[in-house]
């Protein structure tokens, strides 16, 4: 059974912890914020997020995944609110006994993300703008 950890928080998403298990490989992913949206020049980005729903959707998927691909231990954070460029606004890390399921699970798990997990980017905040965290 694999350890899964999934964290929905408001605030910066520091590290994962250390994985467990006899692991050969660990492979870590941080989306972050970029500074730029359709070409413009942005601050910051807002997500919201339905959190229960959030949380239980990304946990089927992982153990869906982690079903298909030989992955123990499944670390995921993804934050809310306003996510300043520059910073993460998802970090997943994955740990497994050989580089290959590692790699394999980290950009099914982002596109399934994408489409099932019911976490939005609500606006862009244009650079200069400066608005309440």
């Amino acid at each position: 059974m694999p350890r899964i950890s999934i964290e929905i928080k408001n605030r910066p998403l520091g590290s994962a912890p250390a994985p467990v298990g006899d692991c050969g490989a660990v492979v870590d992913f941080r989306g972050v914020v970029r500074g730029e949206e359709d070409g413009k020049p942005i601050s910051a980005l807002e997500y919201h997020a339905y959190q229960p729903m959030a949380e239980r959707e990304m946990n089927r998927i992982v153990r869906e995944l982690t079903d298909e691909f030989a992955c123990f231990d499944v670390y995921i954070a993804h934050r809310v609110g306003i996510v300043p460029a520059g910073e993460a606004a998802i970090l997943v890390r994955v740990a497994a006994r050989h580089r290959g399921p590692a790699f394999c699970f980290l950009p099914e798990f982002m596109d399934r993300l994408k489409i099932d997990v019911p976490i939005w980017k609500v606006r862009s905040i244009p650079a200069g703008v400066v608005s309440p965290t």
